[in-house]
């Protein structure tokens, strides 16, 4: 390993850093930075967005209820959908974006195959890009927010399933 002769070492804050790690935790952030000068100290976590097991849970018996009269009321609404399984919630308060940036291409559309890991939109919280990945692969069934609606923490954005 070589190191450099003439550079000072970094004297890192050890407090500061524990100070910073607590505003994470306590603002629901991923990510903060802070610069003084030439030297900067950047704290992050990366955040995993899983979907939660459904248990199964005993079903009193019903009465069947009547087929929908036409193909309309058939269809899923998204109320439906945010209870899907397949759902994917904010981690926190702030504003989805489809895309990478204004005018560009949509991260996914419905219909599209996603792997586990491939970014499906985004979530700006305090001048922050915290990407929302996809906890495996699937097929995305719906879109439950418009590029910058504001969202709220545990509010369904998308449905893979």
């Amino acid at each position: 390993m070589t190191e450099k002769k003439d550079a000072a070492p970094m004297r890192v804050d050890t407090a500061l850093v524990r100070q910073l790690a607590e505003l994470l935790d306590e603002n629901g952030l991923t990510e903060i930075e802070v610069e003084d000068g030439d030297r900067s100290i950047r704290v992050a976590r990366t955040v995993t967005v899983a979907a939660a097991p459904v248990a199964a849970a005993a079903v009193p018996a019903a009465a069947p209820a009547p087929a929908p009269a036409s193909a309309a009321e058939a269809a899923p609404t998204g109320d439906v959908l945010a209870d899907h399984p397949g759902a994917i919630r904010s981690p926190m308060v702030g504003t989805a974006y489809l895309s990478p940036e204004p005018g560009a291409r949509a991260f996914v559309s419905v219909g599209d195959s996603v792997a586990a890991g491939q970014t499906l939109l985004i979530v700006e919280a305090m001048k922050v890009m915290n990407p929302i990945t996809a906890p495996s692969a699937g097929t995305v069934k719906a879109l439950l927010v418009e590029s910058g609606q504001p969202v709220e923490f545990d509010q369904p954005l998308i449905v893979v399933g």
